[in-house]
């Protein structure tokens, strides 16, 4: 089984992978303070909780028909995890994992100008979008920031627009302003907000709504691929969805699957 590990700005999101079949996934908070040994530890005590084991180190089989984790891949935006996570890895499941970087084949061309800036995050979406939906395609990704990635008809990443999250934003709201207090991101009844409370989250929710139709509407404009499937994904990515129809699907896993296929185009490396 294969264990595919996201690493963002806010979460670290896990998937267990028993062929394409995604039969778990799990969340961490991304701390850069955690060691080695608290990683492997809370990983793998979530991993038993779920009656998914490592393979033994020895190579042999556990014999008691459990499912055990044999292939490892990370993606991440943060390199500070990296050392203690891959580390984790290595010492208490006895796997290398493959680490989503140049060099590795993703199935997805970058013809940007820069292409060792487009992060992991984005490339892995990337790949699991075309890989589930083809292309052309616009991959909406509603994280620590919202992301939005134009993938042509071969699957040539060809153009990005980076903006702020949502919870960046409300951030922003209730730690830059003295009278502002935190609140919870949701969409309020309306958006004729009379109280302070719901006038932030309709300028939080609907200015995201505003800026996702507007994004999609002039990238798909611009580009010509007037008709092309738009694929969103992230934790607030469900909410912003249901409100508008310029997205056609969601995908809370999207990562975890596009992970799963880079895998499988260098599964004979590992």
């Amino acid at each position: 089984m294969l264990l595919a590990i996201d690493v963002g700005n806010t979460n670290i999101t896990m998937g267990v992978f028993d062929g394409r079949d995604l039969v778990g996934d799990f969340r961490l908070t991304t701390k850069t303070q955690r060691t080695s040994d608290e990683y492997g530890v809370v990983i793998r005590e979530i991993l038993r909780q779920n009656d998914i084991h490592h393979h033994p180190r020895n190579g042999g089989e556990s014999g008691d028909g459990r499912k055990e984790i044999t292939h490892c891949i990370i993606a991440s935006v943060v390199p500070a995890v990296m050392y203690s996570l891959t580390s984790a890895i290595i010492k208490y499941f006895g796997i290398t994992p493959l680490i989503v970087e140049a060099g590795v084949k993703t199935g997805i061309k970058i013809v940007t100008e820069n292409p060792k800036q487009i992060g992991a995050d984005r490339i892995v979406d990337a790949a699991g979008a075309y890989g589930l939906y083809g292309g052309p395609l616009l991959v909406l990704d509603f994280g620590t920031a919202t992301t939005y990635d134009l993938v042509g008809p071969g699957g040539e990443f060809m153009a990005a627009v980076t903006a702020p999250g949502i919870r960046i934003s409300a951030r922003a709201l209730w730690e830059d302003t003295a009278k502002l207090p935190e609140v919870e991101i949701i969409k309020p009844k309306s958006i004729l907000a009379k109280e302070t409370i719901s006038s932030m989250q309709a300028g939080l929710v609907y200015g995201q709504i505003g800026q996702t139709e507007y994004i999609v509407n002039m990238m798909k404009k611009e580009s010509g691929f007037t008709d092309m499937k738009v694929v969103a994904t992230g934790g607030l990515g469900g909410m912003i969805s249901a409100e508008t129809d310029c997205i056609d699907i969601y995908n809370p896993t999207l990562t975890l699957q596009g992970m799963e296929f880079v895998f499988e185009k260098n599964e004979e490396l590992h």
